[in-house]
């Protein structure tokens, strides 16, 4: 574990370096409060500082009152090392954002205890953190393709819109359906149309744009939003899509599966909310199922 020592005199700090380093730490080393700072703003900080309260420059009250300043789900953990031994101190130090506070003389093997309860306690932040993390992805993202489900699509559709409206960006929105799906699925089964779903999200992402989206918004329902797009007919992006996806068999245990997409295509215009789009672009499809499929439709040809 990597831990910061901040200590101005240098005797006290190569000693805190010697003992640290025999109990198997990997140390960095700051002289003053402003070097502490910096180092605790990189991107590879130490998740563990030793502070020392008086130094030149910044002190460790004002260090740790910095760190805590900065918004993060994983906050390192903040030992104050001093003389000062009073009650009001102890406070000051605790309520600037320290997790611990040791007075100077310190016995070793206090401080080796409590530096193992900042361990564990970054541990277990790690920990949960990562569960957080990890979490919030499967709230956002369907489970079998691994895009955005349709909750996560619908916000960022909504936040899009809000872009639209305030910077006037152009906006489509693609609602594709997989043609004669039910036929894949009672011919191979659901575990090759399974397959097919997540083959066809790739073929997909391939030809999306930086500022482009998929999401899954259920069955073989899958909805596309594109920024920037300042009109329907010169953005061919969704014909790609559609070319793309008929010319690619599926390969699966059971051979190869050919398949085609219906898309039904809606612009933005600056006053539709995303009800309004979705219902344009459904009647969009709508059209491109019933004109023969493996096609899109655009709603203003309609």
């Amino acid at each position: 574990m990597k831990i910061l020592i901040a200590e101005d005199d240098k005797t006290s700090r190569i000693m805190l370096e010697s003992v640290l380093k025999k109990w198997g730490f990997t140390l960095v080393l700051a002289c003053n409060g402003k070097e502490a700072w910096d180092i605790m703003q990189s991107k590879d900080a130490p998740k563990l500082a030793i502070l020392d309260w008086q130094m030149p420059e910044m002190n460790g009250i004002e260090v740790c009152q910095r760190i805590r300043e900065i918004g993060t789900s994983n906050p390192p953990y903040l030992i104050v090392l001093t003389s000062k031994d009073e009650k009001k101190d102890i406070v000051k130090a605790l309520e600037a954002g320290a997790n611990d506070f040791i007075s100077k003389p310190y016995d070793a093997q206090e401080l080796r205890a409590r530096i193992n309860v900042g361990k564990r306690m970054v541990k277990l932040q790690f920990n949960l953190s990562d569960a957080y993390k990890k979490l919030k992805y499967e709230a956002m993202h369907d489970l079998l393709t691994n895009i955005y489900n349709r909750r996560a699509i619908m916000e960022l559709l909504e936040k899009e819109i809000a872009r639209g409206k305030r910077e006037k960006t152009g906006l489509c929105v693609g609602l594709c359906d997989l043609d004669h799906f039910k036929k894949v699925n009672d011919t191979y089964g659901h575990q090759i149309g399974d397959e097919v779903l997540i083959a066809f999200t790739r073929l997909v992402t391939d030809k999306l744009r930086l500022n482009d989206h998929v999401g899954r918004i259920g069955g073989e329902e899958f909805l596309i939003v594109a920024s920037g797009s300042k009109g329907l007919k010169q953005d061919v992006m969704f014909e790609r899509i559609c070319e793309y996806v008929r010319s690619s068999e599926i390969s699966t245990e059971k051979g190869s599966v050919p398949i085609t997409v219906s898309i039904g295509v809606a612009r933005y215009t600056g006053v539709e909310n995303s009800d309004v789009l979705l219902a344009t672009a459904d009647t969009a499809l709508y059209h491109a199922k019933k004109t023969g499929r493996d096609s899109v439709v655009y709603a203003d040809n309609i």
